[in-house]
C-alpha cells in the first residue's frame, strides 16, 4: 500500500500503481469530472498515469498552469493525428505545450499555408468528437527503436537514441497516432472544445541550424468557446501593441539586412533611450554606485578564466588581434572584475558598487531573432557589487528595494522567482548552500511571495529573477540578482580584512531593466506607444491654425524648450483637424492649438492624448503643469 497526502494534509491509502484518475474518483466523482490531472510529488501527471510511491497530490484544472500544460500538450497530439490523416507522407518531430498554447514540428513535402489551417482545425474538431482516449503504455528501448524505425520516423529514433539508457520509454496512443512522449495528457480528449490554429513557422530540428528545417504549426485550445474568444481578443490587442509595428510608426528604431539582429536607433528612439539611461544613472549615483565603462573586446584567455568558455562559448563571437585570440564580450562581469583588481581594497571599501551600461554581443540563431526582444547586440544595465559575507542580506535587500522602486515608476506589477543550483555549475556544495540561503533570507525579509525554480540558476551562483506584468497581463523576465562565490575565486580577488589578512570578497551581479533594447520593446507594448510625458520623444506639438501664426508658434516652441519641454511645430498648410489627427497617430501627449484668440490672451488651447479638448489655459500655467508632470514622472 502507498500513502497519498492531499492538500488539506489528510492521508489516504491505495494499492501501488493506482491511477491518478482513480484517486480523484475515490475523493469525489464530481472532482474527477472537472480536473485534468494532478501534480504528484512536484511532477505533473495525467489521469491515466500510475502512482507507485508515497506521494503528495494536488489536482489541477485548466485555470492552473499545470492544467494548461496537460490540456495543450494533449492538443498537440490531436493536431498531429489530424495532420497524419490529411497529409500521408508526414514525419513527426516534437509537439510540446508552451506558455500560450502548443506547437508540433512536421517534416513533409507539402508546404503548409494559412489555407491549410482551417482544414486541420476541422479535422481536429472531428477527432475530439470521436470518443478517443489517450492510452499510455511503455516499451523497452529496443522495442521502441524497432517500432519507429519500421515506421520511418527518423526524428523519434533520434530522440530515443539520445535518451538515458535506464529511462522508462512511455508512449501515448490516440486513434491511429502513436507518439513517443513522457506526457502528461488528458485521458478524455472530448474536453477540448474550442480550437484555433494560429500560425506557421520554420524550426530547425533540435534548434540546430545544421539540421533540417521542419514546419511548425502553433495553436491554442480551450474548454469553452468563450475562453477562446477572449484569448483571440487578447491577441488582437497584443498585435496592436507590437513594438516592431509601433517602432516603425513612431520612427524609434529599424533593422537592416546589413546587420541582422543589430538594432539601429533613430533620433526619437535615442530620446527615449537617453531618458531611461539618465533616470538609471541619476538613481544609481544616489544609491552609491560608481559608473564604469569596459571594452567590448577582451582576450580569449579571460573567458577561459571566467568559465564562460566552458559554459557559453557557442553564443560568443571571436576575432584575432596581432595574431592573438580575442572574444567580443557576451557579459560585462569579467571587465568589472578587472576594474576591481586595478586597486588594493580594504574591508572598509565595502560594499563597492560598480555600475555599467555595457554593450554585449551574443550569437542568436536567425530564426530566434525577434525585434528588440531577441537581438545580437544589446546594452545591459549591469552592476557588480563586491561585499563581505556579512553584508549579503542587507545588500541584496537594497537591490530588491531598488528594483521595486524602478518598476513602480513604470506602473509594473511583478512576481519574483528564486533559481537554485543547475547541474552544469561551478563551486563547492558549501558555497552554494550559503549563497542560496542568503538570497532566501533577503527575500523572506520582504513582504511578498516568491517561487523557487529548482536548478535554473546561473552556472556560478543562484539568482533572483523579476517577472514584470504589463498592461494586458503578459509577463516579461527583466531584472536579475545573482550571488557569486565563484568568480572571486577564479580571479583570485582579495581585500585586506580588519585582522590584516587577505580574504575573498563576495560578488553580486545584477541588472534591473535587463537590457535597454528589450526593456524599450516592453515599454512600447506596455504603453501601446503612448509613453508617459517624461519619456515621450515629443512632449508637445504646437498646431498653428494657419500660416500667419507660425512665427508665434515658433516663439512658443522656444519658450517650451527653455523649460526643458521637447516641442515641435506642425507648420504645414493643412486644416487644423488634419494636424490634430496626425498628432494623435504619433501618440504625442499634448497638442497645443494656437490661433488669434490664444495669442491675444497669452493662452494655448490644449488637447491631451486620450482625453481630448481640455480648453484654453494660460501658457505659463500649462508650462508649470507639464514641467511638474515630467519631474514627478507621472504615468
Amino acid at each position: 500500500m502507498i500513502k497519498i497526502t492531499l492538500p488539506d494534509n489528510s492521508v489516504r491509502e491505495y494499492n501501488e500503481g493506482v491511477l491518478v484518475g482513480d484517486i480523484a474518483k475515490d475523493i469525489s466523482e464530481g472532482l474527477a469530472r472537472v480536473v485534468l490531472g494532478a501534480v504528484v510529488n512536484d511532477r505533473i501527471m495525467g489521469m491515466q498515469e500510475p502512482v507507485k510511491e508515497d506521494s503528495n497530490i494536488r489536482f489541477v484544472k485548466i485555470e492552473d498552469p499545470e492544467g494548461k500544460e496537460i490540456f495543450w500538450h494533449t492538443s498537440a497530439h490531436i493536431m498531429a493525428l489530424a495532420v497524419q490523416r490529411l497529409f500521408k507522407d508526414v514525419k513527426f518531430g516534437i509537439g510540446p505545450a508552451i506558455d500560450n498554447g502548443f506547437y508540433y514540428d512536421f517534416d513533409t513535402e507539402h508546404r503548409f499555408t494559412d489555407e491549410d489551417l482551417p482544414l486541420i482545425e476541422a479535422e481536429m474538431k472531428k477527432i475530439t468528437k470521436e470518443g478517443l482516449k489517450m492510452e499510455r503504455y511503455e516499451m523497452s528501448r529496443d522495442e521502441a527503436l524497432a517500432y519507429f524505425k519500421e515506421k520511418g520516423e527518423i526524428y523519434k529514433v533520434d530522440l530515443i537514441e539520445n535518451l538515458p539508457e535506464d529511462e522508462t520509454i512511455s508512449f501515448y496512443k490516440l486513434g491511429e497516432f502513436t507518439d513517443l512522449c513522457r506526457g502528461p495528457h488528458l485521458y478524455e480528449i472530448k474536453k477540448v472544445k474550442a480550437i484555433k490554429l494560429l500560425s506557421i513557422a520554420g524550426a530547425y530540428w533540435r534548434g540546430d541550424e545544421n539540421n533540417k528545417m521542419l514546419q511548425r504549426i502553433y495553436g491554442i485550445t480551450f474548454e469553452k468557446q468563450k475562453q477562446l474568444t477572449e484569448y483571440l481578443d487578447f491577441l488582437e490587442e497584443a498585435k496592436k501593441r507590437d513594438h516592431r509595428k509601433l517602432g516603425k510608426e513612431l520612427d524609434l528604431f529599424s533593422f537592416h539586412e546589413e546587420g541582422p539582429g543589430f538594432p539601429f536607433f533613430h533620433p526619437n528612439g535615442m530620446i527615449l533611450r537617453n531618458e531611461l539611461q539618465n533616470f538609471w544613472k541619476d538613481l544609481h549615483i544616489k544609491e552609491g554606485y560608481g559608473e564604469i565603462n569596459t571594452p567590448i573586446i577582451l582576450s580569449e584567455s579571460l573567458w577561459h578564466q571566467s568559465g564562460h568558455w566552458d559554459h557559453y562559448k557557442e553564443n560568443m563571437y571571436f576575432t584575432k588581434i596581432d595574431d592573438e585570440d580575442y572574444a567580443i564580450k557576451p557579459m560585462n562581469c569579467p571587465g568589472s572584475i578587472l576594474v576591481y583588481k586595478s586597486n588594493m581594497h580594504s574591508y572598509r571599501d565595502f560594499p563597492l558598487k560598480l555600475g555599467e551600461m555595457g554593450l554585449v554581443h551574443r550569437h542568436e540563431l536567425s530564426g530566434a531573432l525577434h525585434g528588440l526582444f531577441r537581438v545580437r547586440s544589446f546594452t545591459q544595465d549591469d552592476a557588480h557589487i563586491f561585499m563581505l559575507k556579512s553584508q549579503i542580506k542587507d545588500e541584496i535587500s537594497k537591490v530588491i528595494d531598488l528594483c521595486d522602486y524602478i518598476y513602480s515608476v513604470f506602473g509594473f506589477k511583478y512576481s519574483v522567482e528564486l533559481s537554485t543550483r543547475p547541474e552544469d555549475s561551478m563551486g563547492s556544495d558549501e558555497d552554494w548552500e550559503i549563497a542560496i540561503q542568503s538570497l532566501k533570507d533577503a527575500l523572506d525579509s520582504k513582504d511578498f511571495d516568491y517561487t523557487i525554480n529548482e536548478g535554473d540558476g546561473a552556472f556560478y551562483g543562484p539568482k533572483i529573477d523579476f517577472h514584470l506584468e504589463d498592461a494586458i497581463g503578459r509577463t516579461w523576465q527583466c531584472g536579475t540578482i545573482q550571488l557569486d562565490f565563484q568568480m572571486p575565486e577564479r580571479f583570485e580577488l582579495t581585500y585586506i580584512d580588519s585582522d590584516g589578512e587577505k580574504k575573498r570578497p563576495v560578488m553580486v551581479h545584477r541588472a534591473i531593466l535587463g537590457s535597454m533594447e528589450r526593456f524599450i520593446g516592453i515599454l512600447i507594448e506596455h504603453f501601446a506607444g503612448k509613453f508617459p510625458t517624461w519619456l515621450a520623444p515629443v512632449q508637445a506639438k504646437i498646431l498653428p491654425i494657419s500660416d500667419k501664426f507660425n512665427e508665434k508658434a515658433y516663439e512658443l516652441k522656444e519658450k517650451l524648450m527653455e523649460n526643458g519641454i521637447r516641442a515641435q511645430v506642425d507648420n504645414r498648410s493643412e486644416k487644423i483637424g488634419f494636424k490634430i489627427r496626425e498628432a494623435q497617430l504619433l501618440k504625442i501627449p499634448y497638442s497645443l492649438i494656437l490661433g488669434e484668440k490664444e495669442i491675444n490672451e497669452n493662452k494655448v488651447s490644449v488637447r491631451k492624448r486620450d482625453l481630448g479638448d481640455q480648453g484654453s489655459i494660460d501658457t505659463d500655467e500649462f508650462i508649470k503643469n507639464i514641467v511638474e508632470e515630467i519631474k514627478t514622472k507621472r504615468i
